[in-house]
């Protein structure tokens, strides 16, 4: 029986442009800034439903036996993800915590030797650049056997995904040494054994630094324009903001970006409305609106990648429907600052937006 630790953190950040009404200013000025707000899920797996729940407390654990058959376990270390890395001192501190803490929570004492290129250890601690299966888990953090008694088959392999911050890390290592001593994800310390917590890893580039911020460059589209008069210049608008970026945008973007539109709002990488009179960013009707959201596994506050785009267009002119989705395609490139948009994008007028602004060069 295979136990995993899996985690998945989200978050959502947002902009808005606004278009009031009057003369003298341009009307559809997109805002610099953006707002963020924090909407963080984790995923676990779950215990197979064979196996049996039972919390090992304190009480319950003094009965158990010892399934390896002896009081201290040799232990390897093999670094397969990061020959830079150090990973001795996180593996060390694992066992000191099981050595200190196995009676209470295993239910038998056992000790630990630390020998990184041992020839015959009992347990090896792997760490891997990922993990391709475990109990059926999509990217599991760590993966380990369930060892609960009987003849046990040495050495035992735990691997652990190289990439979590030392924080991280030790958890996963901690986490995935507990089943080894036969704990499942109801024993205590659930600070320990909980099959879900919160991981980050090492810092990585934002998705404002990257040329594409996506998993795939291939982008699904919704768009819903039921909220227009003229729907066929709506979505001509819409189509030529789109084969802007799927040209590139003047160098902006990779040239292999491609759009396809679908019938699924849900399922779409990004979600366009148009004509609506309740935009979520500001209260009225004029302007426009773009939300971004994706994955932080770095833990800096900062999206790494996204994977949602949120388009929302409320009562502009027909004719400047496309600028304004253009606008809030290059967010969703992750364009931050007003010279990372392409130049049809650039202080421009409200003549300008109004333009066939695609055919600029």
């Amino acid at each position: 029986m295979w136990r995993t630790l899996l985690v998945a953190a989200l978050l959502v950040f947002a902009g808005c442009a606004t278009e009031p009404p009057g003369s003298g200013v341009d009307a559809d000025e997109p805002g610099a800034n953006g707002t963020g707000a924090s909407d963080a899920d984790t995923n676990g797996a779950n215990e197979d439903t064979a196996t049996e729940r039972r919390a090992l407390t304190t009480d319950a654990a003094t009965n158990r036996s010892n399934p390896w058959g002896k009081g201290e376990l040799t232990v390897a270390i093999e670094n397969a993800a990061n020959e830079s890395r150090n990973f001795r001192p996180l593996v060390s501190q694992a066992l000191d915590f099981w050595s200190e803490n196995s009676s209470r929570y295993a239910g038998f004492p056992i000790g630990f030797e630390l020998v990184s290129n041992a020839s015959n250890p009992d347990v090896v601690v792997e760490f891997v650049e990922r993990i391709d299966s475990c109990a059926n888990v999509t990217d599991p953090a760590g993966c380990a056997p369930f060892v609960t008694g009987g003849n046990v088959s040495r050495p035992v392999t735990v691997d652990v995904v190289g990439s979590y911050s030392n924080e991280s890390t030790l958890l996963v290592v901690t986490h995935e040494l507990g089943h080894v001593l036969g704990l499942n994800h109801s024993a205590e310390p659930q600070s320990v054994m909980a099959p879900s917590s919160a991981l980050s890893t090492l810092p990585q580039p934002n998705a404002t630094e990257r040329r594409l911020p996506w998993n795939d460059s291939n982008l699904t589209v919704f768009l819903d324009a039921s909220w227009v008069d003229d729907r066929d210049e709506a979505r001509e608008q819409v189509r030529r903001a789109l084969d802007f970026y799927a040209d590139g945008a003047n160098g902006t973007v990779p040239t292999n970006v491609s759009f396809e539109l679908v019938e699924n709002r849900t399922a779409a990488d990004v979600q366009i409305t148009l004509g609506n009179d309740d935009l979520p960013c500001r209260i009225g009707e004029r302007g426009s609106c773009g939300r971004v959201r994706g994955i932080d596994p770095d833990g800096d506050d900062a999206l790494e990648q996204y994977d949602r785009l949120r388009i929302t267009v409320g009562k502009v002119d027909a004719e400047a429907v496309g600028w304004h989705v253009g606008y809030w395609l290059g967010y969703g490139f992750g364009f931050d600052d007003d010279a990372d948009w392409p130049e049809p994008f650039r202080n421009a007028s409200h003549d300008d937006r109004r333009s066939e602004w695609w055919n600029a060069s």
